[in-house]
């Protein structure tokens, strides 16, 4: 799993990367790379600088603008660790 932390380092986007560790903790998540992306112009690439902090996982920008709530961020790490796979119709 890829996790990118988008924010310049105000005191949300540290939020953000604690609230982050710890569920990934909690989860039992140690096959992660998480990276603090603090560069401007990388940020753009995602969003507006005005929005952070932001957060990626696996390459699509899953919030912005906010902290996610625990079980929201939990929702998204443990779908992106364990993919549903569509259960296809079984033929008769």
């Amino acid at each position: 799993m890829d996790i990118k932390i988008l924010g310049t380092g105000c005191y949300s986007c540290l939020e953000l990367e604690l609230l982050v560790m710890r569920t990934l903790e909690e989860l039992g998540l140690t096959q992660v790379r998480m990276e603090k992306v603090d560069d401007v112009r990388t940020i753009r690439r995602w969003m507006s600088e005005d929005l952070i902090p932001g957060l990626v996982i696996n390459g699509v920008l899953v919030s912005a603008g906010r902290l996610p709530a625990p079980t929201e961020l939990r929702a998204w790490l443990q779908e992106a660790a364990y993919p549903t796979i569509p259960q296809q119709e079984v033929a008769s």
